[in-house]
């Protein structure tokens, strides 16, 4: 960022302290007025028979789940759940076994799409949230088919941001949070100012984020120039987001609400792993930038008995969301010179979401209806601006597409409708909700200039359109106090994005990477059976569930005839998308937690999974090993601390058995965290904590890609690092 951008955020965080001060004494000048306030507001997220209520399914973490565990940007989440890993290569979360765009993230209901350009590396979604905001972190495990919609193959995370409310409680006119911190596996700080404020029935919340860091340590240990480089490459980066709220409470259980937010993160990277018989040693850089902004109009209802409904809600948002990456580097092979590439990958969407929630008596039961629409239209743009200095005469030129697109502009219409009716029987002792979700999209290509000097340019592609319905079905007995069992059967789906369908990469006496608009939507059966038990001081879930898919989307070598282009014309091979016929996913999870009355807690959990295409007999490389953790604790009402070891099993199931590339070994990191809430400071609380202490060398597999020619210790995690943090609650 520009010296005067990084002196903003500066000024915004010093105020933003001065206004901390401000309100701790005009909170003690309200006291005596807050008496008068009566106004009880609705807050529709937290109740647990409404809209968005978990089901057996789901996990919920709040703001506090995430405080305990140091869990403040996309990176840290594994550490919630060891079935849910962080993806750094592809930038997306994985959920048994699935990740990138089988996994549906949303934020406040809008769901926050994964791009991915298909040839030049752009790709990502989810780290264009700033996890500071957060209020609530929602796990779902598996296909709830007739609540998500295209995506929601592998789970769903579902985010929901601050509401003013959530920091004027007590009927407090004034509210502010306030967090800094500092994480030394790249060496970052931040600081986080959340501010709100009521007059009468009008709510108002404005926050602000500041993060600025450097490359994440590995434990890569060969530096210099050059393609055998295993330690990281330095970078700078600078994230800044901004989130505004404003909600106005009607009389009757009314809710009408705006919301503002503005992601940005700019990463510049000195790639000294460069090749240096291509480039000159030392001049090549990479500008990163996720840019993610929003606008939302939403409206919530929590209703009487006598009203036709008994809850609602209804979100019409516009989203744009955009990655880039901007490389510059000079040439020391033809063409001798300058060389850039900007590479960037959009995508706009104005859409809406509504649901309902019912309660009726009918045949001696009771249905609670649960029902609603969810539809956006979308615009996709991708682009590779750039120069070098090509001619004719120069064989390696015509590898060095640039100016162009890969594929053209593309309008699509994506539309969900879905029912499901949660039968109570036996006093409410069983529950039965079947459900049923329709599903529909079209994606239309577009006359775009710069995909017409694309060298592979045929004609533009055809039309994609298709629908599915979706059926569940699931059964829920409460078999003893705080013990329920449970079964479920779900169907999902999700649509080829526009780069598998329209991607067009290569050029003509030189290779091929095609899209295919032939493609048929990703479809599953998924089998879950388990238990919850317990309760805060005991209590524990265990599950095992079996997934089919049909038609599981992949890019694979092709023949010119199976791509439909004259033989010869790419001797350097032809890459397709096609649909594989069968993949399976099955696996189980287990995780327990017991409290004792003296202070102390200890938990556990396990994850495991196993993925193959059994056409091909092929392992899947997007299914992580198996991995439990376990941890014990210690609490008082002022201070706390927390040890916790993590184990991972070695993974030799992956889909090349014949390389070691993605195999990698088994190990075990300890962790140890605490924290102290100091009783003259009220609202104050301050944590550290100390991971992988016995600087243990290992690999998330997931961050491995399936091929490459990075050394393997490039992809290590860091070693040894420390975190503290202070939060100031008022």
């Amino acid at each position: 960022m520009s010296n005067i951008s990084r002196r903003f955020w500066l000024s915004c965080a010093a105020v933003g302290a001065l206004n901390v001060s401000f309100m701790g004494s005009a909170g003690a000048q309200d006291a005596d007025k807050q008496d008068a306030i009566e106004l009880k507001p609705i807050v529709v997220e937290g109740q647990e028979r409404g809209i968005n209520a978990p089901t057996v399914l789901t996990e919920r973490k709040t703001a506090r789940d995430m405080q305990e565990r140091q869990v403040d940007r996309i990176d840290d989440i594994g550490r919630l759940d060891p079935g849910i890993n962080y993806n750094r290569t592809s930038d997306s979360i994985n959920i048994r076994g699935l990740g990138e765009n089988r996994v549906l993230t949303t934020v406040d209901g809008i769901r926050i799409p994964w791009l991915d350009d298909g040839a030049r590396g752009v790709q990502g979604g989810i780290s264009t949230v700033d996890f500071d905001t957060l209020s609530t972190l929602d796990i779902v495990r598996g296909a709830d088919s007739s609540l998500f919609g295209s995506g929601a193959l592998g789970g769903v995370i579902s985010l929901r941001t601050l509401n003013p409310e959530d920091l004027l409680t007590e009927g407090k006119s004034w509210g502010s949070l306030t967090k800094g911190s500092y994480d030394s596996s790249d060496r970052s700080w931040n600081i986080n100012q959340a501010l709100a404020a009521r007059a009468n029935n009008t709510y108002i919340l404005l926050q602000g984020g500041y993060r600025t860091g450097h490359e994440r340590e590995n434990m890569g240990d060969i530096g210099g120039y050059g393609v055998t480089r295993t330690e990281k490459n330095p970078a700078e980066y600078d994230q800044n987001n901004l989130l505004f709220k404003l909600h106005q409470h009607v009389d009757g259980g009314h809710r009408f609400g705006f919301t503002a937010e503005r992601f940005y993160l700019n990463n510049d990277v000195h790639k000294l792993d460069s090749s240096t018989t291509t480039y000159v040693p030392g001049s090549f850089w990479e500008d990163k930038t996720r840019k993610r902004e929003r606008i939302s109009a939403s409206y919530d209802y929590d209703g009487s008995g006598d009203a036709w409904l008994d809850q609602a809600s209804v979100i019409l948002y516009w989203q744009r969301l955009t990655e880039g990456d901007d490389t510059s580097a000079v040439r020391r092979s033809p063409p001798v010179g300058d060389y850039r590439r900007d590479n960037t990958i959009e995508e706009t969407d104005v859409g809406i979401n509504a649901i309902g929630l019912k309660a009726v008596e009918f045949g001696g039961y009771t249905h609670t209806f649960k029902f609603g629409v969810d539809g956006y239209v979308s615009t996709v743009k991708q682009q590779a601006l750039g120069e070098d200095n090509c001619t004719p005469a120069i064989f390696s030129c015509a590898f060095l597409h640039t100016n162009q697109a890969e594929m053209p502009e593309v309008d699509g219409g994506t539309l969900g409708l879905f029912v499901e009716d949660q039968i109570a029987l036996y006093d409410n002792r069983l529950r039965i909700t079947p459900g049923l979700r329709f599903d529909w999209y079209e994606r239309n290509p577009q006359e775009t200039p710069l995909y017409e000097k694309n060298p592979a340019f045929d004609g533009y592609p055809a039309d994609s359109s298709d629908s599915k319905f979706s059926p569940k079905l699931r059964a829920e007995w409460d078999a003893a106090e705080n013990v329920v069992l449970y079964a479920q059967w779900a169907q999902a789906f999700r649509a080829p994005s526009s780069t598998e369908l329209y991607m067009t990469y290569g050029g003509p006496g030189t290779y091929l990477r095609i899209g295919n608009p032939d493609l048929e939507p990703e479809t599953s059966n998924g089998f879950d059976v388990g238990a919850r038990f317990g309760d805060d001081r005991f209590g524990g879930s265990v599950s095992i569930y079996n997934n089919y898919y049909k038609n599981f989307i992949d890019a694979v070598s092709v023949s010119a005839a199976e791509a439909g282009v004259p033989p010869g014309m790419f001797p350097m091979g032809i890459t397709e998308y096609v649909n594989r016929a069968h993949v399976q996913i099955y696996g189980a999870e287990a995780k327990a937690h017991y409290a004792f009355s003296n202070g102390w807690k200890t938990w556990g959990g396990i994850a495991f999974a196993v993925g193959k295409d059994t056409d091909e007999d092929v392992y899947l490389n997007s299914v992580p090993a198996l991995k439990g953790v376990v941890g014990v604790g210690y609490a008082t009402e002022t201070w706390g601390t927390d040890f916790m070891m993590t184990a991972v099993a070695r993974r030799n199931k992956v889909e090349n058995p014949d390389s070691d590339y993605n195999k990698t070994p088994g190990y075990a990191t300890f962790d140890a965290t605490g924290w102290w809430e100091p009783e003259q400071f009220k609202g104050l609380r301050i944590q550290a904590g100390v991971y992988n202490i016995f600087d243990k060398k290992y690999w998330n597999a997931l961050d491995i890609p399936d091929s490459g020619s990075v050394p393997k210790d490039y992809y290590t995690e860091p070693g040894r690092t420390f975190k503290i943090s202070m939060t100031q609650r008022f």
